[in-house]
């Protein structure tokens, strides 16, 4: 019996942390009244790197399909990038660190919920809109 109550009560945590991304919780600050028709994504990216220069690219779609939609240098820690709704964004951030080049992948879809209930009011939520570009391990 304690078995199945840990395992229900797993699944409704995998749930909570699985509905912030997919945008079913809303943060109500982040409301639109409008319905938007472009979206920033924001990019995290290593803070071992700062000081020096990170070129960071952006694709629309897959990496593999090499359309570039963007491409820059940056010394900060953090970027945005305003993008089209409903289109999957690669993104790649190369890091020259100790004489070593590493480059970190990810990708969203930002997409847009109208959502009635959560908040004051009804607003345009933008969802899938974060991307970590930091660096997990160098040697």
């Amino acid at each position: 019996m304690r078995i199945a109550i840990k395992i229900f009560l797993g699944i409704i945590f995998i749930f909570f942390l699985a509905c912030k991304d997919q945008g079913l919780i809303v943060k109500c600050p982040d409301c639109l009244a409008e319905e938007p028709t472009k979206a920033i994504i924001n990019v995290k990216l290593d803070l071992a790197s700062v000081g020096y220069e990170t070129i960071i690219k952006v694709y629309e779609g897959n990496i593999e399909d090499s359309i570039i939609y963007d491409s820059f240098k940056t010394t900060s820690s953090s970027a945005t990038i305003s993008v089209t709704l409903n289109k999957k964004y690669t993104v790649t951030a190369t890091y020259y660190i100790s004489d070593n080049y590493y480059v970190a992948i990810d990708s969203a879809t930002p997409r847009v919920k109208f959502e009635k209930s959560q908040c004051d009011n009804p607003c345009y939520f933008i969802y899938d809109k974060n991307i970590d570009l930091r660096l997990k391990y160098t040697r």
